[in-house]
């Protein structure tokens, strides 16, 4: 068993590209090594800005023998078929071996020196490396044939125990030889082996272990502000960044005019880190006039030159950022605001304006109808009018990262409430999953507003996200709106503000009234009763037929985002199906609640064994065409004691249970009068308590037809031959039936 190195050594590979590297040359080592029959354990794969390297420990010395069978035709086969079998294999007749009637060509195959396999990897690695980016050089780059590597590859050590393994790459022999830090130590190193290749590269100013190298920037820049007396702000992914950059990182403070504080200091963060991949450091919680960089050499002056260099460059950096942000403040928000009409937001539905106008008027409307709590609505329309207006300043277009953030800093400026500043700046969140969720009531209804419109509009235009691509980060925001109604347990019908969205027409304030009156505030069934009136037609979505479809289909939408954002919660994804099958829950902050309290019944042992019941009942009426009943009585008789009841599955209900009572002839045995008695003191009991959102009390009535369900299946035959027996009892089934699914949709929980 012996170690090999192999080292791909080239000019600098992008930091952003290294940590794919390593990840592709380790999969494409194993796949190599894998289909020559090498076992291969322990890989180790290092990265610096100059060099890949694999180190593979314990592998064999040679593959094994092989011993290959090829199945060739039967004992007595026509001889043109065995003449042909013998030519394919090279065998004569005395070498096949018989089994069964049937010929085999046996062959042992010897196994192969693993230097040998490693030869003919190397090569396969190199020219097969899936780079994101990459390029041809030399005189051999005008075929399209020629090797392609990140940056010109320059050359390749490959040591097997401690033996060469020679091969060549593009014009480039493997050997012993490789090179140190380009200014420290730029000659020649020999490598004997992979014991030593570690240590000699670091005795050349070369840490090849960029895990190592990103410890040494966290300790030495965090001591090097502590030596100021500063904290340093951490930044894992500049660690990284910095490692990925530097063979010999060296982290040196340095300061900048404390004139520059006057700008924001996530300006002055961003500029940094964007810019310079500087750390930036504070003093007492506030930004502080000093940064750390990374040097990638030991100088001589102790890096007051390195330092004094890097200063100049921020400064000029930190300059033009000063000059952004006086020059933006001289213009007022609103002004900046009215430049919005010539950015298209999308060629379907607008400029930024009209989006701005319509957020104004459904951020204005959450607030007024108490929906969010607690805002003034002259502020949340306020800031909805102005939260894209720094979309059009200068620091924006060179920072768009700040975008929102900036917008708050130039109102807060210019005088306006901290509330209406706060919503500016928080609108967009929450951004990922990690991000904050806003509780301010001013920014909360219009980071709500911002997010329902951009995600109504698009399902408008049939802008839907296809499997791994989604464009407009429509998911993204059915997770933030979620977040924001759960954070806040703001109670708001989704289905009519989309519906009312899909409406909405910026540039047309005659529909305010319009949209308000018979879409937000209505049902979603009142709704689809009403959404033809006496409006011209062409104020509309054409065709108009396709509101109800297209808010039915984001509803879904909603409801399999949410499945994704609650199952790391361990919330299961059918419990979410059995609660959304009902139909017309489109409250998240409710449907969550009533999911919870199901998740933890079907826990129990009375909820599995409902569970268990409810199915056994349900296949039952399956099989006995006891489906859709409610429309066999007609709801218009007049006779019909039912008919003012607006629900058909309630009045159905009522006919079966009044019809069943009045008809019931004969003497109902003990289990099945005991699940006649459970089903009339249940079935109530949940209904008012889903009806008052208790939904734990409703799971808990539900529990009390465990026992008599179970004692009825066990005593009672349901199919009796009495056909009047038969129909009551089918009759009761349905019942519970009924009962369960108004809770939830039993038939779409699994288990």
């Amino acid at each position: 068993m012996s170690d090999f190195l192999l080292e791909l050594r080239s000019e600098e590979i992008p930091a952003r590209m290294q940590a794919g590297a390593r990840a592709d040359l380790e999969k494409l080592f194993r796949k190599e090594m894998g289909a020559a029959g090498v076992a291969v354990g322990e890989v180790t794969v290092w990265s610096t800005p100059r060099r890949l390297t694999l180190i593979a420990r314990n592998l064999p010395e040679a593959t094994a023998a092989v011993s290959e069978e090829v199945k060739g035709p039967r004992v007595g086969a026509p001889p043109q078929a065995l003449e042909g079998f013998l030519r394919k294999t090279g065998l004569t007749e005395d070498q096949l071996t018989e089994r069964d009637g049937v010929l085999f060509a046996i062959s042992e195959k010897p196994g192969r020196a693993t230097a040998d396999v490693l030869a003919e990897a190397i090569p396969a690695i190199v020219r097969a490396f899936p780079w994101p980016k990459s390029q041809r050089w030399g005189a051999a780059s005008i075929s399209t044939e020629s090797m392609r590597w990140v940056r010109p590859l320059s050359g390749i050590v490959a040591i097997f125990g401690e033996d060469l393994v020679a091969c060549e790459v593009g014009g480039i022999a493997s050997g012993y030889a490789t090179r140190g830090h380009r200014f420290h130590c730029p000659g020649e190193i020999t490598i004997g082996s992979v014991s030593d290749y570690q240590e000699k590269l670091r005795a050349c100013h070369v840490i090849v272990d960029h895990a190592e190298r990103q410890d040494l920037i966290r300790t030495k820049a965090k001591a090097a502000a502590e030596a100021a007396g500063l904290t340093l702000v951490e930044d894992e992914g500049l660690v990284i960044e910095n490692a990925g950059l530097t063979e010999w990182p060296v982290p040196l403070l340095g300061r900048f005019d404390e004139e520059y504080l006057e700008v924001p200091p996530e300006v002055i963060q961003l500029t940094a880190r964007t810019n310079q991949k500087y750390f930036v450091c504070e003093s007492d919680g506030k930004l502080a006039n000093a940064f750390v960089c990374t040097a990638n050499i030991e100088a001589t002056d102790d890096g007051a030159r390195i330092v004094a260099g890097n200063r100049k460059v921020l400064a000029a950096r930190l300059s033009d950022a000063r000059f952004f942000w006086q020059q933006d403040r001289k213009t007022k928000l609103a002004e900046q605001a009215k430049k919005l009409s010539r950015i298209t937001f999308h060629e379907k539905l607008g400029t930024v304006a009209d989006k701005v106008e319509r957020v104004a008027k459904l951020a204005r409307w959450l607030v007024e109808e108490g929906v969010v709590k607690g805002a003034d609505a002259d502020q949340a329309e306020l800031a909805a009018r102005l939260c894209k207006a720094d979309l059009v300043t200068e620091m924006v277009g060179e920072f768009p990262e700040l975008q929102g953030l900036m917008g708050g800093y130039y109102a807060r400026a210019e005088g306006l409430p901290d509330a209406v500043a706060d919503a500016i700046a928080d609108h967009y969140k929450p951004v990922g999953q990690g991000d904050d969720v806003p509780t301010a009531p001013v920014t909360v209804a219009v980071a709500l507003a911002d997010k329902l419109d951009t995600i109504s509009k698009f399902f408008e235009i049939g802008e839907l996200p296809t499997g791994s691509k989604d464009p407009f980060a429509l998911r993204r925001a059915a997770i933030a709106i979620w977040r924001l109604l759960e954070a806040n347990q703001i109670r708001l019908a989704l289905w009519p503000i989309v519906a009312g969205q899909i409406m909405l027409r910026g540039d047309a304030t005659v529909m305010d009234d319009v949209v308000k009156e018979k879409f937000w505030s209505k049902s979603r069934d009142a709704i689809c009763a009403e959404y033809r009136w006496d409006i011209p037609h062409n104020r509309f979505p054409d065709p108009l037929e396709t509101l109800s479809v297209v808010a039915d289909q984001l509803l879904t939408f909603f409801a399999d985002r949410l499945k994704v954002q609650q199952k790391e919660a361990g919330v299961r994804h059918d419990l979410i199906d059995a609660v959304f099958a009902l139909g017309g829950e489109d409250d998240l902050v409710r449907l969550l609640a009533r999911v919870h309290a199901l998740q933890a019944f079907v826990g129990t042992e009375d909820g599995t064994n409902l569970l268990a019941g409810y199915k056994r009942a349900a296949n039952i009426l399956k099989k006995e065409g006891f489906e859709a009943a409610s429309t066999r009585i007609p709801r218009d008789c007049e006779e019909d004691p039912f008919a003012a009841v607006d629900d058909p599955d309630v009045a159905y209900a009522m006919r079966e249970r009044a019809a069943v009572q009045n008809t019931l002839s004969y003497t109902p045995e003990p289990a099945e009068k005991a699940l006649i008695d459970a089903l009339d003191a249940a079935g109530p009991k949940a209904s008012a308590a889903v009806a008052a959102e208790d939904f734990a009390g409703a799971m808990a009535a539900l529990a009390s037809l465990r026992g008599p369900i179970d004692a009825f299946f066990d005593q009672v035959t349901v199919n009796d031959a009495d056909q009047a027996k038969r129909a009551y009892r089918l009759s009761l089934l349905a019942r519970l039936r009924d009962a369960v699914h108004g809770v939830a949709d039993f038939s779409r929980i699994e288990g």
